[in-house]
């Protein structure tokens, strides 16, 4: 937060000081408890999200966020308590247990409070701006976020996670809850001047997003590699000590860098984290996958839930340093991920589930008793059960289990004796200790992880949410398309291609606007910002996968219409939110590309790309205005808006168009896509004619000159709209992409 705004808020962070002072001082018992019924229910119970569903039994008297809920609260003159999470979040399962489900605790929030639950990968937006505000409050935000407003929604108070009771020196949601009520009470001038102090200040924020006073250029790509060249940790890979996030569009970044100036290092710290995070524990090594983040610095003791968009951009990611070193292991992480969300993660309709929980049963006659990671760890003894002896040697030397547990740090006492398999021994290794041949060695484990697996398949599954949303399923659609042509498996096109119909044939209503959310037959929430985007990045890349020139014409139309609905008349950029969508306490144009890429950041690319292959300069041209709408802040800190830094990269050129003028059908067209994505070209565009000639010259009339030359297939090689000479003879093309 800038200078300003910290003297602005000077006199309200004295409020939430005294504030947190007096929550020590409730510790008052209720006099009645609330007696607890199987049937008991509130209003989320008519909700689909998995998230509210799952406090729909809580004795607290909940409503999804709403009318009806505003209203009770302006009616009875109460404060809003908001919380805000998502259905495999751990520590808002704990504070459900402690605080949600505690009966006392309910009694004070339904005496006092109007309270709110809100799941995040619904709502976004909500989630977007009171994270802000718990960010301007406390300086750090997370999930479960809560927040309390004024019955305006105004926010004046907010935190992450709070205990049920005081502990050391921390207040508890209780005490929390009663200082709270008393303020309101007795202060309410205060509270209320308090709301509107925090809400001037975001919105103050959002004017100053888009100050244009830099230029953006190359010393600016520079800039954001020495600031990931600085914090780099030399030892473990990443960024950053614990926690560690895999945030990979930071390493697509980096070998952009590498692309344009071959500088060795940007390669080498884009391979070490690689490696680190797939050897690590935060990878499924018998399953696939990534979990969420490493809890520690090494990548070993992960938060073991899986998102859908962690697969999608890591799977990227590993597919570019694929095709930069042709080193296998890469292919090999990216075909387990693809096959991960295949077999677990994708419904009947085709779309892709969410998310899996961290979370789950030990034992499957007592499924209540959930604790993080019980699906994926092991004792040594149970590994010995399944392997034998001798398999077990060489399986517990690579993937460091312990007889005592080999898990370093365990703030929960969940995994005391337990292991969290990683890879600590090199391959060669295990085989030479053990008399193996590296080829013997490497069919032993393969062999002794389908077993593991088999006997895991059997325990209590963390819980699934299996909501199907636009953005993420974008990301994954994008991944899958580029995996096929990477990997040359049809079946990562094929779920590509049912992922993205599901979505035009659910999730594009009648008049043609895109939605957020299907979950059990019901499609739901106007789409924000990011679903646009995702899924033109998805659409686009699903062209290139199979040339159907229907899934360019609906990247066309979604494009403009991301223009018209979130496009800023003045000031450039895109809002979250659509000109259709909910009025809330303030509009956001968010550009940080955080656990997943800002949806301002995407949408840059998609313009060039779109713009590049119908020929639309508009398109481009409003690509160049976004950039330069947020110049002030991408040239401070770079690092921190690293798919940005991927659009400039592509602005700033040499960028290509690729045209393919042959059958597609053809053998030749397949040798043809072969060279050319077995190359790292990220700035590029690829179009195929004459397939389907009628609809792909209506998009892209300058086709129609690039035709085959002398009966053979040709390929037009275009940079920055200057053409090479076409290249008929496929042995040359490899050479004239690299020149």
């Amino acid at each position: 937060m800038c200078l300003q705004l910290v003297t602005r808020v000077s006199n309200f962070l004295v409020f939430v000081l005294v504030l947190a002072v007096n929550v020590a001082a409730f510790a008052a018992k209720t006099e009645e408890a609330i007696m607890k019924s199987e049937n008991m229910t509130n209003e989320l119970i008519h909700e689909k999200s998995p998230y509210l569903l799952q406090h729909a039994r809580n004795p607290v008297n909940w409503y999804p966020w709403g009318e009806k809920a505003f209203k009770k609260a302006r009616q009875e003159n109460k404060p809003i308590f908001l919380s805000i999470g998502y259905s495999t979040c751990h520590w808002c399962h704990v504070m459900e247990k402690e605080s949600f489900e505690n009966q006392e605790i309910a009694k004070v929030m339904n005496d006092h409070f109007v309270s709110i639950k809100v799941d995040r990968e619904e709502r976004p937006d909500v989630d977007q701006v009171y994270m802000q505000a718990v960010m301007t409050l406390t300086g750090s935000g997370g999930w479960p976020m809560s927040v309390f407003l004024t019955p305006e929604r105004k926010p004046f108070y907010g935190g992450t996670y709070f205990p049920p009771m005081d502990y050391y020196g921390r207040p508890g949601f209780r005490s929390v809850l009663h200082s709270i009520s008393q303020k309101w009470e007795k202060e309410r001038d205060r509270v209320l001047n308090a709301g509107e102090q925090i809400t001037n200040i975001l919105q103050t924020e959002v004017d100053e997003e888009t100050e244009q006073s830099h230029a953006l250029d190359i010393e600016t790509l520079r800039k954001g590699y020495e600031q990931f060249e600085s914090r780099f940790d030399s030892r473990h890979g990443g960024f950053s000590g614990a926690p560690k996030f895999p945030s990979s569009h930071n390493l697509s970044f980096l070998l952009r860098y590498w692309k344009r100036t071959h500088e060795a290092k940007a390669l080498a710290m884009v391979e070490q984290t690689l490696k680190a995070m797939a050897e690590g524990g935060m990878f499924d090594h018998l399953g696939g996958g990534f979990h969420r983040y490493s809890t520690d610095g090494e990548w070993h003791i992960p938060h073991f839930e899986k998102m859908l968009y962690d697969q999608a951009i890591l799977a990227k990611t590993y597919l570019e340093a694929y095709q930069i070193t042709q080193n296998d292991f890469y292919a090999k992480i990216a075909r387990q991920i693809f096959d991960y969300v295949l077999r677990d993660m994708t419904g009947k309709t085709g779309g892709f589930y969410s998310a899996e929980d961290a979370d789950s049963a030990q034992d499957p006659k007592k499924p209540e008793h959930k604790s993080e990671g019980a699906f994926y760890i092991w004792s040594e003894q149970e590994i010995l059960g399944i392997l034998g002896e001798e398999v077990a040697s060489l399986f517990n030397f690579h993937f460091d289990v312990r007889a005592d547990g080999n898990a370093s740090q365990d703030p929960q006492g969940e995994f005391s004796g337990l292991n969290i398999l990683r890879v600590i021994q090199p391959l060669n290794e295990g085989a030479s200790k053990f008399g193996k041949s590296p080829e013997d060695a490497s069919a032993i484990l393969e062999e002794a992880k389908r077993k593991l697996w088999e006997v895991r398949s059997k325990r209590p599954r963390p819980h699934l949410d299996d909501k199907i949303l636009t953005d993420w399923n974008g990301l994954m659609i994008s991944s899958l398309a580029l995996g096929s042509r990477v990997l040359g498996e049809t079946k990562y096109r094929d779920a590509a291609r049912q992922a993205a119909d599901f979505i035009l044939n659910k999730m594009k209503n009648s008049q043609g606007r895109l939605m957020h959310r299907y979950r059990d037959e019901e499609v739901a929430i106007p789409g924000f910002l990011e679903d646009y985007a995702f899924f033109i990045h998805g659409l686009l890349d699903l062209y290139e996968g199979t040339f159907e020139v229907r899934y360019l014409e609906e990247a066309r139309f979604f494009t403009r219409e991301m223009i018209r609905l979130f496009g800023g008349e003045k000031e450039g950029g895109f809002f979250f939110v659509g000109q259709d969508g909910e009025k809330l306490i303030t509009t956001v144009k968010e550009i940080y590309d955080g656990a997943i890429p800002s949806g301002n950041s995407v949408a840059v690319l998609n313009l060039l790309r779109v713009g590049r292959l119908t020929m639309d300069r508009e398109l481009e041209t409003k690509a160049r205005e976004t950039l330069a709408a947020f110049a002030a802040k991408l040239a401070q800190m770079p690092a921190a808006h690293s798919q940005m830094m991927i659009a400039l990269d592509f602005v700033i050129g040499p960028s290509r168009e690729i045209v393919i003028a042959w059958d597609a059908k053809d053998q030749s067209a397949q040798e043809i896509l072969n060279i050319i994505y077995k190359n790292f070209l990220p700035n590029k565009v690829v179009a195929f004619h004459p397939n389907q000639v009628q609809a792909i010259e209506a998009l892209m009339p300058f086709l129609k000159q690039q035709v085959p030359i002398q009966g053979k297939p040709t390929v037009y090689i275009c940079e920055n709209y200057v053409c090479k000479l076409p290249v008929t003879d496929l042995s040359q093309l490899d050479s004239v992409l690299n020149s």
